[in-house]
């Protein structure tokens, strides 16, 4: 059952999509639509899930559970990762791929395989002080707290 992303506690768990490339505003506004529609029917074990999601930078797909009523577990953490994938084949993306690093570089959002990244920071090109979004966290607190964070304070700090 979709809700508000703001009413879900701070342990709520989430999973972060990052695109491969920007969303036009109207492929945004379908993934929209279909996020809803497919969190309104989200189950797990014939119980719905209390869910939201968040859009961010026309590139990140946020979905959070609420897990105080139910927890996602196996097939419905597999239904989800179907529903990504079926953005992926309509929207011809990449939103699974973890070998990817999305940062800022001033008010651009830039995405880079992990390989690229790598050797953008022994080059200088980004630093300890860039802004990177950590998609490790696991809840709606640690993603309010840890998601855009300089590289130093995430995993990306082992590349400086």
């Amino acid at each position: 059952m979709y809700v508000p992303f703001e009413t879900l506690p701070p342990e709520s768990k989430i999973w972060i999509y990052q695109s491969n490339r920007k969303f036009t505003e109207e492929e945004f506004a379908s993934i929209e639509t279909d996020l809803k529609s497919f969190l309104e029917n989200w189950a797990a074990h014939g119980t719905g899930l209390e869910a939201s999601y968040q859009l961010k930078y026309n590139r990140f797909i946020i979905i959070a559970v609420n897990p105080e009523n139910q927890i996602a577990t196996g097939c419905s953490i597999d239904a989800s990762v179907q529903f990504i994938q079926d953005l992926e084949k309509k929207y011809s993306v990449d939103l699974l791929d973890k070998m990817n690093v999305t940062f800022k570089l001033g008010e651009h959002i830039a995405h880079k395989p992990l390989i690229e990244f790598k050797k953008m920071a022994k080059e200088k090109a980004v630093s300890g002080n860039t802004i990177v979004f950590n998609n490790l966290v696991n809840t709606i607190e640690e993603w309010n707290e840890g998601w855009e964070v300089p590289a130093a304070e995430s995993w990306h700090s082992r590349f400086f």
